[in-house]
């Protein structure tokens, strides 16, 4: 994917957490709210920037930042909506 493509996508920049601080719920940078089903599977389609998708050792798909050194961007650092 070339870096114009990565530009036209939406980045999750605000998430939900649940009372075990796990995320529920993201927010988009063009303000979609998205359930945590509905947000893995727009990552899983490419159309969300900046995150992937990787089998926990629970067995299921989780979403996480994309690794890029910056511990400020990642998901469980983000403004909480």
């Amino acid at each position: 994917m070339s870096p114009a493509d990565e530009g036209q996508r939406e980045h999750i920049v605000a998430v939900q957490k649940n009372g075990d601080g796990d995320l529920t719920s993201f927010k988009t940078s063009s303000g979609r709210i998205l359930d945590y089903a509905t947000a893995l599977q727009e990552v899983q389609d490419g159309h969300i920037a900046g995150v992937n998708a990787f089998k926990g050792r629970d067995g299921e798909l989780h979403i996480r930042g994309d690794a890029d050194g910056d511990p400020t961007n990642n998901l469980d650092q983000l403004p909480i909506f």
